[in-house]
């Protein structure tokens, strides 16, 4: 705008005002704002400016050493734009990844991987951290061995950020706490919504900031699954996507039978506590538990990621981490690399 403010001068009657040092300002300003590309494309209009001017005017001959020294000065503060400006990116870039490291950090001691062999069953997980800034997300997930069998949450807190963490903490720390002594995995669930409210109900818990966001989205998709000796898995769904069960090579959702609402809305429920629903879990079954940044995930034409159908080709004889990897590269081509929701999966294989 200065340049072109500058043009309209030089072109006009006024142009006897000098309006060189004003013309060497626009790649200083742009420098700050701008990049490197931005500073050399404000260098490149102001000393096209000043060219065009002086040869409107009619200034070479008269006023050459005046015209040279705006170039001069144009030359000057562009390469002193392009150098602070490489030194403030680069800066601000080091601060940003510094806090993305530490915010990632925080999110993997509460997130940890499940392992790979218990009990009857063979697991993997895999999470995934969306390229928002520094901002991690709130999924969630955990595979415990219990008396009772193997208990394993998936889960979903609204929001991004600490508020987003802190909830994480509160339900994955209730889950574990609750599975060992829990006869009904319905119970486990209770003891996660409960432990979320008490949450939200301590005074200071949340930032001015934070608590509108809690306030209007404050709630939590969550899905636990149990398998023990039988050949069956125990399900509690609060809203979550249905698991996709793959049994040889065609996958189908276990969809409830009694949709729940998520966590956080326990006062609009009306009518007894809904009973764990039971699904068939035979020997070389795959479970596959997720979150809903994998069913969401689209690609330049607004279309979403096909699970099912990515499950089924992969081979039948991959193991359970690197069905995950090849469900992981067939979302980083279909979104071309660029994931916009956080991915937690959990893959569960009957062995027996």
């Amino acid at each position: 705008m200065i340049a072109l403010g500058v043009l309209g001068i030089e072109l006009s009657p006024a142009h006897d005002l000098v309006t060189g040092p004003v013309l060497t300002t626009t790649p200083a300003l742009a420098a700050l704002t701008m990049g490197p590309v931005g500073t050399l494309s404000a260098a490149a209009l102001a000393a096209s400016v000043n060219a065009t001017s002086a040869t409107y005017n009619h200034s070479w001959g008269t006023q050459t050493q005046l015209i040279i020294g705006n170039f001069l000065g144009i030359i000057v503060v562009s390469v002193a734009g392009v150098i602070l400006s490489n030194a403030v990116r680069t800066r601000r870039q080091s601060e940003l990844d510094q806090v993305r490291r530490i915010a990632v950090a925080a999110q993997e001691v509460v997130l940890r991987p499940v392992p790979e062999l218990l009990g009857p069953v063979r697991t993997a997980s895999l999470c995934l951290t969306a390229g928002t800034g520094a901002l991690v997300g709130g999924d969630l997930y955990d595979a415990v061995q219990t008396r009772y069998g193997v208990r394993m949450i998936v889960g979903d807190v609204r929001g991004k950020g600490l508020s987003a963490i802190r909830a994480v903490a509160v339900a994955l720390g209730a889950f574990r706490e609750a599975v060992h002594y829990e006869d009904e995995v319905q119970e486990v669930m209770n003891h996660c919504a409960a432990a979320l409210r008490r949450e939200a109900a301590v005074p200071g818990t949340y930032s001015q900031t934070e608590l509108p966001e809690v306030l209007m989205e404050g709630f939590t998709t969550a899905l636990i699954a149990q398998v023990s000796d039988e050949p069956v898995v125990y399900l509690v769904n609060r809203g979550h996507p249905p698991p996709l069960l793959l049994r040889e090579g065609k996958v189908r959702a276990l969809m409830p039978a009694v949709p729940l609402l998520p966590l956080g809305f326990e006062d609009l429920a009306d009518g007894p506590p809904a009973e764990p629903e039971s699904f068939p879990f035979l020997p070389g079954d795959r479970l596959l538990l997720y979150t809903d940044g994998v069913i969401e995930a689209r690609n330049g034409d607004n279309e979403f990621l096909p699970l099912a159908e990515t499950m089924e080709e992969i081979p039948a004889d991959t193991s359970p981490q690197d069905f995950l990897d090849e469900v992981h590269l067939a979302l980083v081509r279909h979104t071309e690399g660029r994931l916009t929701d956080d991915v937690a999966m959990i893959l569960v294989d009957r062995l027996a």
